[in-house]
Parts: C-alpha cells; structure tokens; sequence
C-alpha cells in the first residue's frame, strides 16, 4: 500500500498566550489557514484550546504555579521529556521542582508525531528554546505591572519574576496578571535566547522526571494498560510475511479450555496484515494455551525456502552490477579515475540479519467508542501508522486516537505500530475491546527485521601510490520503502529514488578527489520480510564497511590508520559544515579523533594477540551531525580465536549537552548494542523465516562480556545534536580494525566469526 500524500499549507507561526480556566496556557506553533492570531487566543482563552491552532509544544502553569509541559515524542527510557522540558523551563526561568510533563495522544493539533532518527532534540531545540523565552516575555511583562516597574528592571528565576529585592511568583501573575499576547513568526525569530552561561537546566544535573514512576513501579506501559470488557489475543502468524493464505481453522482442541471464546480470521484491506488468524480468550495465559492447539493450515508464499545465504547472494550480484542502483553520491569521475589507476583495491562488507528484541513485547490494546477507534500502545511514529489503520478499517483518519504510553524499548521496532492493525480489527467484529500480546517467538518472527547487507567498494590509486578514488554500492532491503515511501529521496543525477535510512553514512565526511556512491534495493529482502529501522539504522551497518575499508587502504598504504583519518578529515570544499548545525564540518570529527586517540594512548606496544582498532561516525545525517571518534582494545586467543573486548574509548561531540546524565546513559548503551552487534548478536533466515527466535539461540552482549567503557563529551556551546544512535555506528568497525591489528586477520562480515 502506497502512504497517501498530504500538503498542508501553513501561513504563519505564532506564539499564543492566553489564560484559560486551568490558568495560563502557551503554544507555540502554527495559524491554521484561514484564521487569525486573534481567534486562536479567543479560543484558549474561553476553553483552554483552539481548532485554529497547532502547537508544536503546549506548557501549561496554573494557579498554584505548577507548570505542566506537553511533550508529543516517545518516552522508550531516552529521558527525552525530560531533555525537551529542560530546554521550555531553561528558558522560561522555571522552578525545576514544579515541572511535570505529558506524554501527548495523537491529536491533530500536535503536528507530525514521529521520535526516531535521535532527532527529537536537534528538531526541537530551537523551536522549544523560542516558545520558552517568549512565555518568560510574556511572564516579565505582566509581573513587571503587578510590582509597579519597568520591564528592564526585572529578571525571572524559580518561578519568579524578581526586581529590586521584590518578587511575584507565576502562580500570582497567572492568577492576577495579564497575561494575553501574540508573538509573529519574525517576534520570535528575534527572541533573546539566554547565553549558555545563563542556563541552569540544560547542561546541568537535575532530577530526570521519569525516573521516579519507573522505580516504584508507577509507570504504565501499553502492556499494563487495559480496559472494562476486553478480551485477550494471541497472533497466529503464517509461514511468509507476504503471500499466504489460509486454507482452513481447526479449534476444536481448544474449545475444551477454560477461557477459550474463538479464533477469527483477519481480513486486512491495507494488505499489511496478511493471512493471520486471532485466537481470543477471556485471559491471555487462556489465550496461549489454545494457540498452542488451534491447528491453521496455510499455503505459504513464494518466499517459504529463501535463506540467508540466498540474500547474500542476490546483495553480491547486485552490488556487482555497475547499472544498479540509484546515484546518492556522485562527486568527480570514478570511471576515469579507475581507468587511470596504477592499483585497485578491492572488498566487499555484509552485515547479517538482526533483530529487536525489545523488552516489551508487541501489543495493542484497541476499543471503539462511538465510532471512534482508540489504540492503547506505545508507538514512535504516530503520524505514520495512523493511515495505515484508516486504510486498514476504512474509517478517517479522524476517527482514530492513539494514546501514548511508556515503551518498555523501541530502537526503531515501534516506528511502525503494524500490530494496532489486527487488534483494531478485532475489536471491531467482536464490537469489544481486545488487547493483542505478542509471545517472545512470535514478536521475534513477525519483527521488522535489520535486512542483511552486501557493500562493495573499489578504490583506485595512482602511480604514486595516492588514492584517487572510491566507488561504493550499497545493498539492502529498504523500511522506507516498505513503510513511508513517500520519505523516498531523489537520485542526485535526478534518476531513481533511494533509503535514506538505507545509505546515510556513505556520505562521509572524508575529502575524496572522486567518490560515487550506489544505492540498490535487494528485492528478494523487500519480498521475504518487512526491513525495519534498528537503532543507528543505515550509518549502523555501512558504518562497518566504511571504516573497515577505510583501514584497508591505510595498510595498503602503509600509514597508520589514526593519521591517515586525519589527513582526510581536512575540511574543505563540502567537508566544511554549515550553521547551525553542522558548524565546523570535518574539523570537529578530526577534534574527536584526536582527543580519543590521546586518551587511549594510540599507538603504544601491547602484548602479543592484542591490538587497538579506530573508527569514526558522524551519526545518522550529513545536516545534523554527531561527531564520534571510538577506540576498540582487544585480545584475540590464538587457540579458541575468541575476541575478548578489554576497553572502548569513545570521543564524543553534540554540540551542547541538554541532559548529562541521559547523554551518557544513551551513549553507553548505544556502545554496548554496538559491540553485542559486532561479536554476539544476530539471526539467519531459514525457510523464509527467522531462524532465532528467542534469548536461548539469539544471544545479545552478556554482563559477564561487558568491557571497561571510557565515553567522553567534548565541550561544546554549539547547536546540539542527537545521541540515540550515534555512539553505536563507529564501535563494531573498531573492534573489526582492533581483531586485524591483533591477530592479522581481517574480518568483513558481521557478527565477526574468526
């Protein structure tokens, strides 16, 4: 199913204050066409809303001075509304203690609802840094009246505006204020943003406001929600994602089973949800019991004997294919400069299949109300499944509502809510509420899984042994064409559409004479399996043959990998960034580089069978970089060749850090997903299926495997960037550069297997 194309005008931005029944409500966003400034703060100011008007970020303060801040992205254990309500109560010189968030539903009035790609700050940060410094625009003015002074002479801190040794509190200016007033898009433009050295959130430790709940238990989960009245699901999933049909349902070992009500077959007419069938019990243990029993007889789809091998092999042929694919980088003439070489070095990378395996299993938990279809889930990506379900029920989007809660893990596996679909459908033939619970081997085989991956690269040198030119085709099964294809971008020779998500990262930061880079869809991965988004997506996987390859030609070469970097990262021509956030382009990586190849004390002699790798990353997109420079130490046994990680040193740079202590959380774990990646986790396909389904063959990084970790920020005042991801794409190439370094192997597929 094609995703339907919308054009939504927008005029003009505003920023609207007005006091409503609740207190003092203010919105930053967008005048619907048609309407004015005016209207919308008449309607906040009569109902604590506006049809008019949609915010991109609502805070709220009543009269007791409690502030409430909404935040329409995904709390998955990120911090990230903690990270977004510092940024509003930095600016708006909150008192700390008296911020709360909201984790918004799917309310047209947010805009587009999506956390993925670790864009939420780097997305927000300007807009939610604007909307903060107008509300304490708005809050100065009114309090400067109630104490009688100029506006000049005042200053906002703990919920105060202060002058003179005086104060009044935001609970006495929302309740005795005026507090009315409209900002225009320039107003805001020009909005003083305080000065880092002004800030006491950002950049600094404060509690983080989720914490709390999820310590004493308090947090509810879309697996903890349920309602009066439903009915528990369990999925029967048929042998191929795509193609198979069910030729028949036998329940009738399961009648006999306390709680057992009836398996119904679903009917998707999106066609995303193919040839499953529900077995529905008034408990889910009753539920898993029948399942076990309900004989479905399938005919699979054409896709039932495809293997891992057969994906590699269709990536190989392709990536060998110079006609393929679609022209991501195009830059000077790789063809002549292969004509003209001396030397070639060639090799090709892969990366096997690989999956989520979120802590929180899929699930959905769906009723109708009047009409309306209300989904109980944590989702990522609300603006994306919300057609899908319309498509799916035959309803408007506006008869659906999605309401948010804690996700117990998304990594990207959440982006697409494709479980919502089959719950909704049950609910509404059953015309109750049904709660779909995805067991472990069942959420593992209807995964969005990692496609496998083939890149193939060509370098070429000349007679003097200087590198030329690289040619690099990529090979993968793309989610976004699968999921939101309308995100397609276009060939940079106008032909073709390529993934994003599936070659990001081939545009490096490197200053190459001659570089083009090929984008190609393995259509035998598109045909077998749903490709998903996991954590650092594209940069993930291409990471590892970039920087593997990349110390390839530093041996041909015969320079030290560290050095060699470092004389490609010289920041010119395109390599040299732009504001805001890219400012410094290639210098900044080379800063990273640097400090952690200082800190690792690069170079040093170390005993036989251990060895240092180094690799960089500049996160998920050339536009909004995160600069990551990683350091691998291993020791390899020359017996049992097991690679046994001793130390991870990592150099990091996102510009400003909004939330330490969930910076450094995300970059640890995104190091730790990194090295699982590289030597312990991952999957096959095996009959059109995946092989691994649960934790006793899928095996991530055990404690017990856990290196010594050395992760570093980089002082830094500028524009910050995202750290989902990022801290995971440079650490498997380092440990593979660290096994060659150790043992004089060199390792091109992952998981690394000596």
């Amino acid at each position: 199913m094609a995703m339907r194309k919308e054009n939504i005008v927008v005029t003009r931005r505003s920023f609207i204050a007005g006091t409503a029944s609740t207190g003092l409500i203010m919105g930053l966003g967008s005048l619907l066409p048609g309407c004015s400034s005016d209207d919308a703060a008449s309607d906040i100011a009569n109902g604590g809303a506006s049809k008019q008007f949609s915010p991109a970020v609502w805070f709220e303060i009543d009269g007791n001075g409690a502030i409430l801040i909404n935040i329409a992205k995904a709390e998955m254990g990120q911090h990230v509304g903690t990270s977004l309500a510092r940024i509003v109560a930095d600016e708006l010189g909150a008192d700390w203690s008296k911020v709360s968030v909201k984790y918004v539903d799917s309310d047209p009035k947010w805009g587009y609802m999506v956390t993925g790609g670790s864009w939420s700050v780097v997305t927000s940060f300007a807009m939610l840094s604007q909307a903060g410094a107008a509300g304490r625009s708005v809050l100065l003015e009114a309090g400067a009246a109630l104490l009688g002074v100029a506006v000049d002479e005042c200053g906002v801190a703990n919920s105060r505006v202060e002058a003179n040794g005086n104060h009044v509190s935001f609970a006495e200016i929302v309740s005795k204020g005026d507090v009315s007033r409209v900002f225009s898009d320039e107003e805001l433009a020009a909005m003083p943003i305080k000065p880092a050295a002004e800030r006491q959130f950002i950049g600094h430790d404060t509690r983080a406001l989720d914490i709390p709940d999820k310590t004493t238990g308090d947090a509810v989960y879309g697996l903890d929600a349920e309602l009066p009245g439903m009915v528990y699901a369990h999925p029967m999933i048929p042998p191929t994602r795509y193609g198979s049909t069910i030729n028949s349902i036998d329940d009738t070992a399961a009648r006999d089973i306390p709680g057992y009500l009836q398996t119904i077959e679903i009917n998707d007419p999106s066609d995303i949800i193919q040839s499953w069938a529900l077995v529905i019990a008034d408990s889910f243990p009753a539920a898993m019991k029948a399942a076990k029993v309900v004989n479905v007889d399938w005919t699979p789809g054409e896709t039932a004997t495809v293997s891992e091998a057969q994906l590699f092999s269709e990536g190989a042929k392709l990536a060998a294919d110079n006609n393929a694919g679609t022209l991501f980088v195009d830059h000077g003439d790789v063809a002549a400069a292969r004509a003209a070489a001396a030397t070639t070095l060639t090799a090709s990378y892969r990366t096997g299949s690989a999956l989520h395996f979120t802590l929180e299993p899929q699930n959905a938990l769906v009723e109708f109300v009047d009409g309306v279809c209300h989904v109980h889930a944590g989702n990522q990506w609300q603006s994306l499944i919300i057609p899908y379900l319309a498509a799916a029920l035959q309803i408007e989007e506006s008869d659906i509502v999605i309401h948010q809660y804690y996700l117990g893990g998304g990594f990207g596996r959440r982006l697409f809510g494709d479980q919502m679909i089959p719950a909704a459908i049950a609910a509404r033939e059953l015309d109750r509420p049904v709660k779909l619970v995805f067991e472990r081997a069942d959420d593992s085989r209807f995964d969005c899984v990692r496609s496998p991956s083939v890149v193939k690269f060509d370098a070429s040198f000349d007679d003097s042994g200087d590198l030329t030119g690289i040619e690099h085709a990529v090979v993968a099964g793309w989610p976004t064409l699968a999921m939101a294809p309308g995100f397609l971008g276009a060939g940079v020779d106008g032909n073709g559409k390529f993934d994003g998500f599936s070659v990001n990262g081939a545009d490096h930061w490197y200053t190459l004479p001659n570089h083009r880079v090929r984008a190609i869809n393995n259509d035998l991965a598109q045909r077998t399996f749903l490709p998903g988004w996991l954590r650092a997506v594209g940069p993930g996987w291409i990471g590892w043959g970039v920087e593997c390859f990349m110390d390839e030609i530093a041996a041909r070469l015969g320079q030290d990998p560290v050095e060699f970097r470092l004389s490609l990262l010289d920041g010119s021509g395109k390599n040299a960034g732009e504001a805001p956030r890219a400012v410094g382009g290639a210098a900044r990586l080379a800063a990273v580089l640097r400090d952690v190849s200082e800190r690792a004390n690069w170079g040093r002699a170390l005993p036989a069978g251990e060895g240092m790798g180094v690799a960089v990353s500049f996160g998920q997109e050339r536009d909004k970089p995160t600069w990551t420079a990683c350091i691998a130490h291993v020791a390899v046994d020359p017996e049992s060749q097991a690679v046994n990680v001793k130390k991870i040193w990592q150099s990091l740079d996102c510009g400003t850090v909004v939330h330490p202590d969930g910076a450094l959380a995300q970059a640890e774990g995104a190091t730790l997903w990194g090295l699982s990646l590289a030597l312990h986790e991952g999957t096959r396909f095996r009959d059109g299926q995946v092989a691994d389904t649960n934790l006793d063959t899928y095996q991530p990084l055990r404690i017990s495997d856990v290196p010594k970790l050395d992760i570093q920020f980089m002082d830094s005042t500028e524009f910050p960037t995202g750290l989902g991801e990022p801290p995971l794409i440079a650490v498997p190439p380092a440990i593979g550069n660290a096994v060659f370094a150790a043992s004089g192997v060199r390792v091109r597929d992952l998981p690394i297997r000596l």
